[in-house]
């Protein structure tokens, strides 16, 4: 028989992972809004650090079907941050937003592996701010599976 998921009795760090799933994909939506601006207004000085992020930014694989990358990254902190938001006042977001968060994290992971290979062996520079991007779709995607494991019983 399949374990059922629900949350376990008395876990105390629940909202910890919770809250800290939350804070990432909020600061996730802002750094990919910050690439969007770059993106759009072409202004260098926002590019800090090895001055990788014009040639990141304006390559031909910062943007799918002419849209830039930068949207798909805000829609998925924003999906998650949705999820998160409506975890405590719907019981189907309740049930299965652990699971929801993972398959976003999960597909969020994949893409900035892409990009980040891309990167480093395409383009042959280094965007701090997408490098952030994919370092906090990976701290969520690893909490979403604690959040997954702590909510099966065994």
């Amino acid at each position: 028989m399949a374990n059922r998921i629900k949350p376990p009795h008395n876990d105390k760090t629940g909202p910890v992972f919770y809250w800290a799933t939350f804070g990432l994909a909020c600061l996730g939506v802002l750094d990919a809004i910050y690439l969007l601006v770059y993106k759009l207004t072409n202004n260098n000085a926002m590019c800090l650090g090895n001055g990788g992020c014009h040639d990141v930014n304006f390559s031909p694989y910062s943007e799918i079907g002419g849209i830039p990358v930068s949207v798909f990254g805000i829609a998925a902190f924003l999906v998650i941050v949705g999820i998160l938001v409506l975890e405590p006042r719907l019981k189907i977001v309740k049930e299965n937003g652990s699971l929801a968060i993972f398959g976003t994290s999960l597909a969020g992971v994949a893409f900035t592996t892409y990009l980040t290979w891309l990167e480093i062996f395409v383009i042959h520079a280094i965007c701090p701010f997408c490098v952030a991007a994919a370092v906090i779709i990976t701290l969520i995607f690893a909490l979403a599976i604690i959040r997954l494991i702590k909510r099966t019983e065994f």
